[in-house]
């Protein structure tokens, strides 16, 4: 009895990444970047709720330069999560199916995460009157 080849299994090392793989991944990551995003929020106002040295201490932490950069990409993963959510509502009414919608679609949400997150951070800046 002749021993055959057994097809492999698509998997991740045989595909090119494409856009719309690339978007799906990143939707997932920036799910998961905002249960952790919750988490420090929610630390944040329980250390609020212990008085004035816990919140500084949590105050100083969201203050470094890490600090920022996590909230940065809290606000990014905040707007491209939006921005996809409302492109797999379309999805789910039969709208947007078509390669080439599917990647204008794609590219708008990224244009419009990354716009969104700076016009937030310039804003808050303004707000608090500069660095």
């Amino acid at each position: 009895m002749a021993v055959r080849e057994r097809p492999l299994s698509p998997h991740l090392l045989i595909y090119r990444p494409q856009l719309t793989s690339i978007l799906s991944i990143t939707h997932r990551g920036t799910g998961v970047f905002l249960v952790l995003g919750a988490l420090i929020l929610a630390n944040w106002v329980i250390a609020a709720a212990y008085g004035a040295e816990s919140f500084a201490t949590a105050q100083a932490l969201l203050s470094s330069f890490l600090g920022r950069l996590i909230l940065f990409g809290m606000t990014f993963s905040l707007f491209y999560h939006l921005a996809n959510g409302v492109r797999h509502l379309f999805w789910d009414f039969g709208k947007g199916f078509d390669l080439p919608v599917l990647y204008a679609s794609g590219i708008v949400v990224v244009v419009f995460s990354v716009v969104m997150t700076f016009v937030t951070w310039i804003a808050a800046y303004w707000a608090v009157g500069g660095l």
